[in-house]
């Protein structure tokens, strides 16, 4: 028997991407379900682009950070309830605020080694059906009256059940390996890298800004699904000025001598959806779709933000970027010039500020800030956990389409964990 051929890599093209407006949480998708979401964005890409016949698509992938027992396979029912091929092969996958750009890269790796010829992916997340856990003291009595050999033993287990163990246990948005919550951690590394709370609300306002005039102009019509009566992002307050934000409480590192973290400079608790189509250039030519861009390169990282240089910023929790960024363009042999466009996820501003230091202190040239998430991020669109590395994929796919010849894009998204997944983007 002649060994297997070792496969030839393929160039991985972004076709198309969309996602329903993020909401803040209990608002007006405060019913709708991480699988009602996606769902909506899975039937929009179908229609859109003609994928309801057979084999369409080659697999789905998508994922949830907070995700009730029922999502246990949230990729596959999804498919199962939309207009794509039930006969189409789906599963989750999961690391944190990176999940969605993870699903991506999962996909594309499949699609260079020859695996697939076209996949969707991308994620999902619902502050506001937030899945509530059983008392962990009554699921222990539960689980023994249920191995009990007689009713005598059952009723004996049941009998030491009491009021306080009703109350369920509610999701934190804390690291279990401190109790810090995300915020809290975001304080300290703005404390360790000196970020003032004027450059907080300077990028936050800009956010808000610069996405409000791509909604004017239309960048999002063909990204943007509406969803349960909404048709731009709730989050967003065009009028968002570095001096409103100024009269904000600081509402993070409040055991600081001068606070800087508001909810102005920080990302709310949101609901969404975000999707993209990838295939290779064989699967889009055949079909007449256009290629946005080429996924060309991705690196992920992670710091040991428990017992590691925390208190000087280098291992703070959402710094692992920071890592991953010089790794990947030493890799492919390009500097931060080399870039046309960056997207940094917003998790915070001080995050992002702190960012951009430590590539600096690395070596990285300086980002240009007019190429710096220029139609907003995640301070102005909000933060599904899930959803914003798809929703980061496809914006920045879309603006290099728009340019007039070649570019080049970064991607960069802190996760809880401290974890960071990154990518470039190019369009030829």
């Amino acid at each position: 028997m002649s060994p297997l051929k070792p496969p030839v890599a393929r160039r991985v093209a972004i076709v198309a991407g969309a996602r329903v407006p993020f909401a803040r949480s209990d608002g007006p998708y405060a019913t709708a379900s991480n699988q009602d979401m996606l769902t909506a964005v899975l039937d929009a890409l179908v229609e859109r682009h003609g994928l309801q016949g057979p084999g369409a698509v080659g697999e789905f992938v998508a994922g949830a950070v907070l995700k009730h027992s029922r999502d246990f396979n949230l990729a596959r029912e999804t498919v199962l309830g939309s207009n794509l091929d039930p006969r189409t092969p789906a599963y989750d996958i999961q690391q944190a605020c990176g999940t969605g750009l993870q699903a991506v890269i999962a996909a594309a790796n499949k699609i260079t080694l020859g695996q697939t010829e076209s996949a969707i992916a991308g994620g999902a997340d619902t502050a506001s059906d937030a899945p509530l856990g059983v008392n962990d003291d009554l699921r222990r009595i539960l689980l023994e009256a249920r191995r009990a050999k007689s009713a005598g033993a059952r009723l004996k287990a049941l009998a030491r059940i009491r009021p306080t163990h009703l109350v369920p246990d509610i999701p934190r948005n804390a690291e279990p390996r401190t109790g810090l919550s995300m915020g809290e951690h975001a304080a300290v590394t703005a404390r360790a890298w000196g970020v003032t709370r004027e450059a907080q609300d300077e990028l936050a306002a800009t956010s808000h800004q610069r996405l409000a005039a791509a909604y004017e102009r239309g960048f999002f019509q063909e990204l943007v699904v509406p969803f349960r009566g909404l048709a731009r992002d709730q989050n967003l307050r065009p009028d968002s000025t570095a001096g409103k934000l100024a009269a904000l409480k600081p509402v993070f590192g409040l055991k600081d001598p001068d606070p800087t973290m508001t909810a102005g400079n920080s990302t709310p608790l949101t609901d969404g959806a975000a999707l993209v189509l990838l295939a290779s250039e064989e699967w889009a030519q055949a079909r007449g779709l256009e290629v946005l861009a080429y996924l060309t390169a991705y690196e992920t990282a992670a710091v040991d933000f428990v017992q590691g240089d925390v208190v000087q910023g280098e291992d703070g929790l959402l710094m692992a970027p920071a890592h991953a960024v010089p790794r990947m363009l030493e890799r492919a042999g390009l500097g931060m010039d080399d870039f046309d466009l960056v997207e940094i996820h917003e998790a915070f501003a001080s995050q992002v500020l702190a960012t951009l230091a430590a590539w600096e202190k690395q070596g990285l040239a300086p980002v240009d800030r007019a190429r710096l998430n220029v139609t907003g991020s995640s301070l102005a669109t909000g933060h599904p956990f899930a959803a914003t590395g798809a929703r980061i994929v496809a914006t920045l796919a879309k603006l290099l389409a728009e340019r007039d010849g070649p570019g080049r894009g970064l991607i960069s998204v802190c996760a809880a964990g401290g974890q960071g997944v990154t990518a470039i983007l190019e369009r030829p």
